[in-house]
């Protein structure tokens, strides 16, 4: 303890409050997200909020950044119901069709894929299991992730002479 009488001054950097820099997770977090954005936009924002839970280890953050990516869970479940626009049919089309190149590994439906994603945020939310395992849930979201977004934006239409036609030879139903 100093002495009332002391010459002693505060450094002038520890005088004054220090000016916040919000972290790029906090600006990730406070990102809107809603009706408003299309289905890439939403895919986008799903693998941002995976991409930092994968590389974060601070709990509260974590919590935030699942509490996020459940929030954008619920978008992508509208935007996949909602009907393709014009600039999103245009870049799943291609002129020349190639059907083996296009189709993912799994033939699980868009729904079903994100209801599985779904199930593992709330897993990491409930917070019920070790260190260890929930790395490993961890890991597993952000491959599901990114699988659903590589099924998602690839291509799905080729142009022909009568006009766009699904990749396997279906008519366009409109809908990914």
């Amino acid at each position: 303890m100093a002495n009332t009488n002391t010459t002693t001054t505060n450094p002038p950097e520890t005088a004054y409050p220090q000016p916040v820099i919000e972290s790029a997770i906090t600006t990730l977090i406070k990102t809107p997200l809603g009706a408003t954005h299309d289905l890439f936009q939403v895919l986008d924002a799903c693998q941002h909020y995976v991409d930092a839970l994968v590389e974060n280890d601070d709990s509260t953050e974590c919590m935030a950044l699942c509490g996020r990516l459940l929030a954008a869970f619920e978008v992508l479940k509208v935007a996949l119901k909602a009907p393709l626009t014009t600039h999103l049919i245009e870049r799943l089309t291609v002129d020349v069709a190639e059907p083996d190149n296009y189709r993912g590994a799994l033939s699980t439906d868009s729904e079903t894929l994100r209801e599985y994603c779904v199930a593992l945020t709330l897993l990491l939310l409930q917070r019920q299991q070790s260190a260890e395992q929930e790395e490993h849930i961890t890991g597993l979201l952000f491959e599901l992730v990114n699988v659903l977004v590589e099924d998602l934006k690839t291509p799905r239409f080729v142009r022909t002479e009568g006009g766009l036609t699904m990749i396997s030879g279906e008519a366009v139903p409109g809908i990914h």
